[in-house]
Formats: structure tokens, sequence, C-alpha cells
């Protein structure tokens, strides 16, 4: 008999992973990015890579897109293209960290010209989202200052609300504004949305459909991510998740990678909270794959997800609810690390097999001959890399 209760396996049906497109693109440190051989050179090709992973998990049923990287003529083709290889066009994710006019700010910026042409680059997002179908608009900010008395922190904070009010009024039906944080870089001093609670406040009094993105690698050393995911559902502002590890800073490295017990941690709360396989809680990877295969290491992500997920479930609620209420430590502890130990990665084999998915999907795709079809092909032209 499975370790996996039936219960178990229809929860692990429904979830589903977005995936983003600038995993598939050259992508790396600021130091340098390395090229790879079957590289995307399109939105149209980093679309293909990402069905690709979807096929072989069955897990990745969307795509993430990033403006302008994946600037196209006409979005409905873009969306039919995705739709015949299986997937959807999710998050569109908007970028005010790349042009010259931001050095000092985009939606914060002091100058009224600057700040309208940050403004109306959003409402360009929002038209992308009308046209792909997709239901939220991500901003993360590259904002702040490096020094003491550079700016003054407040106004800038009473100019983003501004920003942020004008983008979220444009929003129609069940679209979403989805604030990310990050607690430092590109600016060291101070950074306009550093934490869960800057963007909690933000997005509070915008109204119901403006939420918070958590990305697992935008946190300081030590911090108790799993707390702030228990606060964000509890409040019901936790909007989706921006999955990846971390070692020192925001390495931006295969979700698990580093600290696999902090994933499981996180997937408790978020089981805990009502927040698996729920519509407002959007599951998305933010990874940038410099020196290892882009889509393998996105299929090795999403399992990694999957694999923490059903350890989660398997733990014995009741058994730990007793022990909680007891105040017994040990007990309580043994109950949420039996869970964390247990290996299901036959029992996953196995269920996958029976849904008609390869029991090991890193080793299907790596015999599909995919990877050898597309460095053949994908000669010549600019690839779509980081920043393209």
């Amino acid at each position: 008999m499975s370790i996996l209760s039936p219960d178990i396996q229809q929860t692990l049906a429904g979830q589903a992973i977005e995936l983003p497109s600038w995993a598939f693109g050259n992508s790396g440190t600021r130091f340098r990015v390395w090229t790879t051989e079957g590289t995307p050179r399109t939105p149209f090709e980093k679309i293909a890579d990402a069905a690709e992973v979807n096929r072989v998990t069955a897990l990745a049923p969307s795509v993430a897109l990033h403006i302008p990287w994946d600037k196209v003529e006409d979005y409905g083709v873009l969306r039919r293209h995705a739709e015949d290889l299986g997937v959807s066009l999710g998050t569109i994710n908007s970028n005010t960290f790349q042009d010259e006019d931001y050095k000092f700010g985009a939606l914060t910026h002091e100058d009224d010209r600057i700040r309208r042409k940050a403004i109306d680059h959003h409402l360009e997002c929002i038209d992308v989202m009308d046209a792909t179908g997709s239901r939220d608009l991500k901003i993360w900010l590259a904002e702040g200052s490096n020094y003491p008395g550079q700016t003054d922190m407040r106004a800038r904070q009473d100019r983003l609300n501004d920003s942020l009010r004008q983008v979220y009024d444009r929003l129609t039906g069940e679209q979403r504004l989805v604030l990310e944080y990050k607690f430092f870089e590109p600016s060291f001093y101070h950074t306009d949305v550093p934490d869960w609670g800057t963007s909690y406040a933000q997005v509070a009094t915008l109204g119901d459909r403006a939420m918070v993105c958590l990305d697992t690698g935008h946190h300081a050393p030590g911090t108790n991510i799993e707390f702030i995911v228990m606060q964000l559902l509890r409040l019901g502002k936790l909007g989706s998740f921006d999955f990846n590890s971390r070692f020192y800073a925001d390495d931006d490295l295969i979700v698990g990678a580093a600290d696999p017990f902090q994933l499981f941690r996180i997937l408790v709360e978020v089981i805990r909270g009502g927040g698996l396989n729920n519509p407002d809680v959007a599951f998305m990877l933010d990874q940038c794959h410099n020196i290892e295969a882009k889509i393998p290491g996105q299929i090795r992500s999403v399992l990694n997800v999957q694999e923490m997920t059903a350890r989660a479930l398997l733990i014995d609620q009741s058994a730990l609810a007793a022990a909680q209420s007891a105040n017994d430590v040990l007990a309580a502890s043994g109950v949420f690390m039996d869970a964390f130990y247990t290996d299901v990665r036959p029992a996953l084999a196995e269920w996958r097999e029976s849904r008609g998915l390869p029991a090991d999907p890193m080793a299907a795709f790596a015999a599909s001959g995919y990877q050898q079809k597309i460095e053949a092909e994908r000669v010549g032209g600019t690839q779509a890399g980081w920043g393209a």
C-alpha cells in the first residue's frame, strides 16, 4: 500500500506551479551570464520549453511573462501558441529596473515625467493581461537609496502609494496587483519595499485585489519565512509565491537546494493556512539557471516542491495537535520530523506511472531527444536572455 493516501494523491493532482519564461533564457549573476546551446530566441520558444516541463510532470500548466523581455506584436497569437502546447499564459511581470530614467526610482521618482513613464509601463502591462487572459500583474521595484540622507524615504512611500493606486484603478474584473518585496539590492541603505510589512501596508490601502508576493530568496539570513507565510495567509493577503533558494542573498537557485527543511516548513504553513490548491495563492518559480541546464533545472524545481508538499501532507495532524495542546515539546517535534524524514520519492514515482506520467521525469526528458533537437534548430538569431 502506498504511503500516499487517496486523499493526498487527489491533493497532489491539483497542484500547479507556474514557470517563469526568463528561466529558459540566458540569465545569471551580475558578473557573467553564460550562454548555452538551444537557448530560446523568442518568447514562443520559451513557452515551448516550458511546455516540455509540464509534459513530463503535469505540474506546470502556466508560464509567466516579463515585459518587455517577452514583448510580441500580437499577444493573441502567443496565447494560442501556448494553448496549442497545453499551457496557458500566467502572471505578467513589469520591469522598471533596466531603463536609464529609473536610476533614482520609477514609481517613487521625484520627477513627475519619469514617474508617469513608469506608471504608463504598468498600464501597458495590464493591456497585455487583457490580451493574454492573465489575472496577475506582479510588481518588483529596484528602488531605494545607498546613503543616509540621500532621499526623503517618507515622501517616496507617498509617491509609491499614489502610483500603485493609479495602476490598481486600471485593473478590471478578476485582475489583481501583486507587490513583491526584497530586503536589499540593488539599493543598499534603504529599499522602498523591503519587507512583507511594507508590501502589506501599501496593498492594504488599495483594495481586495491587491496582494503580497513572497519571494523565498528575498529575506535576511535567519528570517522565519514560514511565520510570514502564516501571517499573510491569516490576513488574506498572500497572493503568490516566487519559489527559489539561497545560500547568501538573492541567489535564485533551484528551490529547496540550500535548505529543503525550510521549503517543508513553508509548505506546512501553506497547508495549515488553506493556501494549497487555493486559486487565490499562486505558486510560481523565480529562478535563474546560470550554470545548470535550464529545462531540467525547472523539472527538478517543480519536483522538489511536489516532494516537500507530499511530506507536509503526511503529518499526523491529530497527533501533532494533541502534543501541542499538552505542551509535549518532544512529541510535537517528533511528529513533525517523522513526516519530513519520510522518503516519498518511490511512492510519487509509482503514483505518476498510475497517471500515465513518467516515473522519473528527469530521465524521461533526457531520453526524449528534445534538448538535442533544440540545440540543432536554434542556431543564429538573438538569444532571449536576461534583459533581452
